[in-house]
């Protein structure tokens, strides 16, 4: 599939700051996103043990029956220092080139990260929602920014995410009585279809399927280099 080359890779923090502020105009937060995609494509990166060699995945399912449709991974090295907020400039190198790799283009992209829930409404979904043009969005385990009250314990509840008086996001309860998730729109996506698509990807676990087929590809991949 194609991803569009739209800059360099930064050797700072600064550099990828300014990339950031470059390509968050070219954010679409209105689109709601295939009503039915046919396809939807989760990644997700693996790291060895004190090492920064990493193997990234990314695994396209049918979105109606969770089959998977192809797969595609990359081993690499992270050049980019750890930076909080910064993080996606680790993974994206490989991350693009697993992309790259693939003979389908899904319809959705499901980056196991954040969208507009990061300090500057740049993270990972965002950017690869814009370097690919497809409708993305993140799925997190944790928060990174952010206060919400807790939602309710049944499968479906959700409490907005704010950030700075601006909701960022969604904490979504996938499963009943589990640790919710966290869902922010990346790119060519709405919130609520974004959440609508988590809980279809999640007829058993608390995570995506897509995430769970990439991040145990990844791993997999990864005992192997």
């Amino acid at each position: 599939m194609e991803v569009r080359d739209l800059h360099e890779w930064p050797a700072t923090a600064e550099e990828a700051e300014k990339i950031q502020d470059r390509l968050r105009p070219l954010l679409d937060l209105a689109g709601p996103g295939p009503a039915a995609p046919r396809t939807v494509a989760g990644l997700d990166v693996s790291y060895a043990d004190g090492s920064d060699r990493l193997v990234a995945a990314a695994v396209v399912l049918d979105a109606a029956t969770l089959d998977t449709v192809e797969e595609s991974v990359v081993a690499g090295t992270a050049t980019f220092p750890y930076v909080p907020g910064l993080f996606a400039f680790r993974e994206l190198p490989t991350l693009i080139e697993a992309l790259r790799g693939l003979t389908v283009t899904p319809d959705v992209l499901v980056c196991d990260g954040y969208g507009l829930a990061h300090p500057r409404r740049f993270g990972l979904a965002c950017h690869l929602g814009v370097l690919t043009d497809l409708p993305t969005f993140g799925v997190a385990k944790t928060g990174f920014v952010g206060t919400y009250a807790p939602p309710g314990e049944d499968r479906g509840d959700a409490s907005p995410l704010t950030d700075a008086g601006e909701v960022v996001g969604r904490v979504l309860r996938t499963r009943d009585g589990v640790k919710p998730v966290f869902v922010s729109a990346g790119h060519r996506i709405d919130l609520d279809t974004a959440c609508r698509l988590t809980l279809g990807l999640c007829p058993g676990y608390r995570l995506p399927e897509t995430t769970r087929r990439a991040d145990h590809l990844s791993r997999q991949a990864l005992r192997h280099t």
